[in-house]
């Protein structure tokens, strides 16, 4: 098995403001594109490991995705995670809720967030995107390796796709 990609994000704007006479303009042109051109391999800038699902969240639930072997693949293959390289949350646009990734009560995978407890509101609509190309956030199996996902509201459900991209084991 082998994975290539890129996960890229830019922003070209023009801001505009008018003036006694005519408008005042700053463009801005992205120097680079924000991203990372994925080759398959263990080393910076490398990753082997991807899975990704469209997920629902009923009102105020919650759940824990298990980094370390939890997980299968598009192949059907159990995915143990030992860094992970990217992780994408994507909330649904006809959300009302927020899904709100990090803060498991134990066993959190808290590298990406600096504490066990913090988490990240993904707003309706709104995309979560953390790369770290070179060499990853650290998956600690049995201690540190459950992502929390949740809704942040009672009411209405809210949905989600998640990716995650890193390196590991596949069996």
């Amino acid at each position: 098995m082998a994975l290539i990609g890129k996960i890229f994000a830019a922003l070209k704007a023009t801001y505009t403001k008018s003036v006694d006479v005519g408008s005042a303009t700053h463009d801005v042109v992205p120097a680079s594109t924000i991203g990372w051109e994925i080759a398959d391999g263990t080393g910076e800038y490398q990753a082997q490991l991807l899975w990704n699902d469209t997920r629902q969240l009923a009102a105020s639930a919650n759940e824990s995705l298990d980094l370390a072997g939890g997980l299968t693949d598009a192949f059907g293959r159990a995915l143990t995670f030992t860094a992970v390289k990217a992780l994408i949350v994507e909330a649904a646009a006809g959300n009302v809720n927020d899904v709100v990734v990090g803060g498991a009560a134990s066993n959190g995978f808290a590298t990406p967030f600096g504490d066990a407890t913090d988490a990240v509101k993904v707003k309706p609509g709104g995309k979560l995107v953390l790369i770290a190309p070179e060499t990853g956030y650290a998956v600690t199996a049995s201690t540190g390796d459950l992502l929390k996902v949740a809704n942040s509201s009672s009411g209405t459900a809210v949905d989600y796709t998640i990716t995650v991209v890193g390196l590991g084991s596949a069996a």
